[in-house]
């Protein structure tokens, strides 16, 4: 006998207790599963008032999944494709901002076990950083720190 359906209420918790969805993200999910008579606008203002949706957890593990691999602007970027906007996004953009040259060049060890011995291969390195969505400033602070820190380990 097959199962009945999952309501959408069901299917949304059922996301939300994967991981963290913003309102935008988990609009989109819910979308192909409503039928007549559901809304999904009415479920999402529910969840966020029973604290089972929250942009400020989302917002919190986005940052927390991307920062160790990307920088600033691509984070910033992908939040903003979420959705996220307004006084949250400036005040992740500031913390963000505190340790970005940190993560730029933990980023190039990883990548790159010495500092490029020539102009070319320092091109590279930071085009490699670039499309990971590091700041200049903080590129240009990595490629400069990253081998000084690298010695003590």
């Amino acid at each position: 006998m097959p199962r009945p359906p999952i309501s959408l209420k069901a299917r949304a918790l059922k996301y939300l207790s994967s991981r963290e969805h913003s309102r935008l993200e988990l609009a989109r999910k819910l979308a192909p599963y409503a039928q007549e008579g559901d809304d999904i606008e009415a479920l999402l203002d529910w969840l966020e008032q029973s604290r089972f949706l929250s942009q400020e957890r989302f917002s919190e593990s986005l940052v927390h999944r991307r920062a160790a691999r990307y920088g600033n602007n691509r984070i910033l970027s992908e939040l903003h494709s979420h959705g996220i906007e307004g006084d949250a996004l400036s005040e992740l953009r500031q913390d963000l901002k505190l340790g970005e040259a940190a993560r730029a060049a933990e980023v190039l060890r990883r990548k790159y076990a010495a500092p490029a011995p020539d102009a070319e291969s320092r091109a590279k390195q930071q085009r490699f950083l670039m499309q990971r969505g590091f700041s200049h400033d903080s590129i240009r602070a990595a490629l400069k720190l990253a081998w000084l820190a690298g010695d003590d380990q």
